[in-house]
């Protein structure tokens, strides 16, 4: 079931991508590596356990991304089983064929929030850094973006990925097993490139704003999310310890602290689309992801702070253009 031939295929045909495509086999080989990641052999059998179904429907611009059709009792039973092998479940909603995954994340709220606000994705090239299952991959390609590449280095994310195209079955999708250092330097491939949720965990925010800009063609936009605090240009937030119980929080900049890192990262005309505190409604635990969640990481007394006490999470997106 793990078979990234065809996509490969589709790679090649680009010319600014022809000759990664050459070099992505010993990549992904390298990301999916058992000696690795010793849960890899579990999440196979899972993925070995999917039922063969033959969809009906295939729904990729909807809430709920997923796949419908005949399907009995016993085989439903089969696929929920083998679908929670795959725990935990992050970004989604997903539905098959009357299984519906109710991640942690309401990643459509997401979707929802910039959809209208970005360069049209019809006929486009898109990266997605640090994708996870690819939810928003699906969505993308929904939208009519002709080939997006999704990377994200967890070996689980992908299994996920794969568990979801065997009935999804566009192969002009795809989730990779890397980071953005992975990416050839300096490619400059892709028409739009999204980073979402991965710039504060990022040691340096420079590095990663400059890798996104150079991933990008002449004109490519940038669309990028990730934590803010409410402040001044120039202010910064750099927590002490954890933040929201993560270890892996570097930088959280104010809005106007943020739009200077773009300009200065190279990128021209950012623009502000929304700001939104994150809800418990939108990050929580559920039945496929019962690990703890945003309400376990929020002050219990006000949830307007972490438990650390810092500002409780809040995210901007910016769009901004390469020249």
């Amino acid at each position: 079931m793990i078979n990234y031939q065809v996509f490969l295929n589709h790679l090649s045909e680009y010319p600014q991508l022809a000759n990664w495509s050459k070099e992505l086999p010993q990549q992904i080989a390298a990301g999916l590596n058992e000696s690795r990641f010793g849960d890899l052999p579990r999440w196979k059998e899972a993925l070995a356990a999917l039922p063969d179904l033959r969809p009906d429907t295939i729904a990729l611009n909807t809430s709920r991304v997923g796949a419908d059709g005949s399907v009995s009792d016993s085989q439903r039973e089969q696929l929920h089983e083998a679908l929670k092998g795959l725990h935990p479940w992050r970004k989604g909603p997903y539905e098959l064929f009357g299984v519906h995954i109710d991640t942690e994340w309401r990643s459509d709220w997401k979707w929802d929030r910039l959809k209208d606000a970005i360069a049209p994705l019809e006929g486009r090239t898109v990266l997605d850094v640090g994708c996870g299952s690819g939810y928003h991959c699906w969505r993308m390609r929904g939208a009519g973006a002709n080939l997006v590449v999704g990377i994200d280095p967890t070996p689980l994310f992908v299994m996920q990925y794969f568990a979801l195209q065997k009935y999804l079955q566009d192969q002009r999708v795809a989730v990779l097993p890397m980071g953005i250092e992975h990416l050839p330097e300096k490619l400059q491939a892709f028409d739009t490139t999204f980073s979402m949720g991965i710039l504060y965990h990022r040691r340096s925010p420079f590095d990663h704003l400059i890798a996104l800009r150079d991933s990008l063609r002449p004109g490519g936009q940038l669309v990028l999310e990730t934590l803010v605090i409410e402040g001044r240009a120039g202010e910064v937030l750099v927590p002490e310890g954890r933040y929201s119980k993560m270890g892996n929080v570097w930088f959280i900049p104010s809005t106007a602290t943020l739009e200077a890192w773009l300009k200065k990262a190279g990128f021209k005309s950012p623009k502000l689309i929304d700001v939104s505190q994150t809800s418990r409604n939108e990050q929580r635990s559920t039945d496929w992801m019962k690990f703890h969640s945003l309400a376990d990481f929020l002050n219990p007394d006000d949830p307007n702070q972490t438990i650390e006490g810092y500002p409780a999470p809040r995210r901007a997106t910016f769009i901004a253009e390469k020249p």
